[in-house]
């Protein structure tokens, strides 16, 4: 008897619906057969073996799941695969360059900004596009004056834009030193 991956079982129970994509993660495309109701966050994890993203709650409600899609944060368990053919995709893996951590990774664990880990992935990527529509002069809800020619980037904002993604162990004093350390020149 055979023994079959993942994919391959997953390929093997494909419905006639089932549409070739291909998605561009981290620089490389990736050509993969899926049913349209296929989420981003089962493409990245079953079909491609990409597993630093989690899955948390598969609600949205917690941002474990959280990557990046043309530098914009994504809930991916609540996108479909199939929206993402054309987008640039980045994950956890993506982050790295040369085998050297994103200063953003390696500021949490400087900082211990995560204890089990496993928000860790989304919290980082989800940082990453925070700070980028902070740039891009995007409001939050506890921004002073959204008339603002500058927002300061306080740790109110930092706690503020990033309630969306939680961290069971807690270890948020430590991800918002990694997230100021980082990005300290952040200004609009």
């Amino acid at each position: 008897m055979a023994t079959q991956t993942i994919s391959e079982e997953l390929a093997a129970m494909a419905g006639p619906d089932s549409k070739s994509l291909t998605l561009r993660i981290n620089g490389n495309a990736h050509t993969v057969n899926v049913e349209p109701r296929v989420s981003l966050l089962d493409a990245l994890r079953e079909y491609l073996h990409l597993t630093g993203t989690k899955k948390g709650c598969n609600q949205g409600a917690c941002g474990a799941c959280t990557v990046l899609c043309n530098g914009e944060r994504t809930l991916s368990c609540l996108a479909l695969a199939i929206q993402y053919e054309d987008a640039e995709i980045t994950t956890i893996e993506g982050l790295s360059t040369d085998g050297n951590l994103h200063p953003l990774q390696a500021a949490f664990v400087e900082h211990d900004g995560f204890q089990c880990g496993y928000c860790t992935p989304g919290q980082i990527c989800s940082a990453i596009g925070m700070v980028q529509e902070f740039q891009n002069g995007l409001p939050s809800a506890v921004t002073a004056d959204v008339s603002a020619e500058r927002m300061e980037f306080t740790d109110e904002e930092i706690m503020e834009r990033m309630s969306g993604n939680l961290c069971r162990c807690g270890a948020y004093v430590g991800i918002r030193a990694a997230i100021r350390q980082t990005f300290a020149g952040a200004s609009k």
